[in-house]
């Protein structure tokens, strides 16, 4: 139950509030902080994941608190970023509108012995979503560049990605639920 994958997933989660308190209290030190825990947080993703099936260390609740985990990660990024002003409230909720509407349906499908797998869109998106919310945390202007023009690209990209893979993800439940 508690193994080294599991307990990186565990130390994604508890950067979660010191990332919002960071955020909560906006200058350039404290948004290059949120950026680097974050940073650090997302690459326990990888981490986890890979270590969990070197070591066979798979577990029911790794499997359930690792996206879990990402989840939370990136709303509560985005709802800092909208309390701050710094990010469109609308392409907030597009986007976690999807996490919550894959959850469910993931959810459904496993009670009826579905297996609905991440797609190269969704893999994407988490991709996308990482980069995209760096610059976007970062915020200020550093040593002449000014990252939110980069990063609101790129959450754009990752809130298109989020939507198709969304569909996708609709796409596969329905067709497997209702063969």
């Amino acid at each position: 139950m508690f193994n080294l994958p599991n307990s990186l997933t565990f130390a994604r989660i508890a950067t979660v509030p010191i990332i919002v308190i960071l955020l909560y209290f906006p200058s350039r030190t404290t948004a290059a902080a949120a950026m680097l825990i974050f940073i650090i947080a997302s690459l326990t993703d990888l981490f986890d994941g890979l270590l969990a099936r070197r070591y066979n260390q798979v577990t029911k609740m790794g499997k359930f608190l690792d996206p879990l985990a990402d989840k939370i990660l990136i709303t509560a990024v985005l709802i800092m970023l909208v309390h701050n002003s710094w990010l469109h409230a609308w392409i907030a909720i597009v986007i976690i509108t999807r996490e919550i509407t894959v959850t469910g349906l993931r959810a459904i499908a496993a009670e009826q012995s579905i297996v609905i797998s991440a797609d190269r869109y969704g893999k994407l998106k988490t991709i996308f979503q990482v980069v995209a919310l760096c610059p976007l945390m970062l915020h200020y202007p550093w040593w002449g560049f000014d990252p939110t023009l980069l990063g609101q690209i790129l959450i754009h990209i990752a809130m298109i990605l989020a939507v198709v893979s969304g569909i996708n993800y609709l796409r596969v439940f329905y067709v497997q639920a209702f063969r």
